[in-house]
């Protein structure tokens, strides 16, 4: 392997910030994977090719693409020069000289247009889900952080129109793909954890509240905007916010599938009182249970793919 080959990987598994794709990405493919091998007439093997892909997908797109974009704007803006940089920050590859700004937009763009040229191929093969999943990932990193959208810099926006749709869509891939038909328990489980990630990103972003204040532009975050708008307190509503909504889904399917909507409750509960407990003034603290947030996350979907 050359040396600039090398470096490259270096620069992509720094940018993947594995642990937080695993605990989001990773878990909304597991999720919905898992409850196929119940199936009949699905083959092992093709379930485990399946699965495969996904991850590489969700590797690609979440853990490399979005970082690409994000580190690239908020490097741009100043936001992760003032950030605590424990979680959140970014992934700094551009501070510490592994890659320059300038090879970091072109890295971007040129995994988007292959991407989509896979897109592009795969609706003329007539394969129109691997096509729309596509396009909605490589939409929804640009999106969040380019602009002139850059839907992370504006409250709610990032996380309805960019956030939520990429990480639900994800969710509904492998019984889309695979039965051809998206059943009910693909929706219930993909929403749960679309809407768990969007909390715990809600979480995120609270160490960064100072640091996104003084972004250029400001990066008005909901986090922000609760703050701003209400008082330093209230940095956690975002949070609580889509916990609650989590814990409504549990309403939805209890009827049918009253151990996993158990499950969503229980964790619905837990995240909700660690984010009550949370100083939200003490970054480390809230990087602490952010990583409670992310075993939680991915104990749910292991815990909703099982009871189907």
């Amino acid at each position: 392997m050359t040396e600039q080959a090398h470096s490259l990987l270096k620069t992509c598994w720094t940018l993947m910030r594995a642990i937080a794709v695993v605990s989001s990405s990773l878990a909304a493919v597991v999720s919905t994977t898992l409850p196929l091998f119940f199936y009949p007439f699905l083959s092992t093997g093709y379930l485990v090719v399946l699965l495969f892909l996904l991850t590489i997908g969700a590797f690609t797109i979440h853990g490399i693409l979005t970082h690409i974009f994000n580190d690239y704007a908020d490097y741009k803006s100043g936001t992760d020069a003032y950030s605590p940089a424990l979680l959140s920050g970014g992934s700094r590859v551009i501070q510490k000289g592994m890659i320059s700004l300038h090879r970091m937009k072109q890295l971007g763009f040129g995994i988007s247009f292959v991407l989509l040229l896979i897109a592009a191929v795969s609706a003329l093969l007539g394969r129109h889900e691997p096509a729309l999943l596509l396009v909605v990932g490589v939409w929804a990193a640009a999106s969040y952080s380019l602009s002139p959208l850059r839907l992370s810099y504006r409250p709610f926006l990032g996380e309805w129109l960019s956030l939520f749709p990429s990480i639900f869509f994800l969710g509904l891939a492998a019984p889309w793909i695979a039965l051809g038909e998206l059943p009910v328990w693909g929706f219930q489980n993909a929403l749960v954890n679309a809407l768990f990630c969007v909390a715990w990103v809600m979480v995120h972003h609270i160490p960064d509240l100072e640091a996104d204040r003084k972004a250029v532009p400001v990066k008005r975050t909901s986090v922000v905007w609760f703050a701003d708008t209400f008082g330093m307190y209230y940095a956690r509503f975002p949070a609580l916010l889509y916990f609650l909504m989590m814990a409504l889904t549990a309403f939805w399917f209890a009827p049918e599938r009253i151990w996993a909507a158990g499950g969503v409750l229980a964790a619905s509960a837990f995240a909700v009182v660690l984010v009550l407990k949370m100083d939200v003034t003490d970054p480390e603290q809230v990087s602490a249970y952010e990583k409670l947030l992310l075993l939680a996350a991915m104990a749910t979907a292991l815990w909703i793919g099982i009871f189907v």
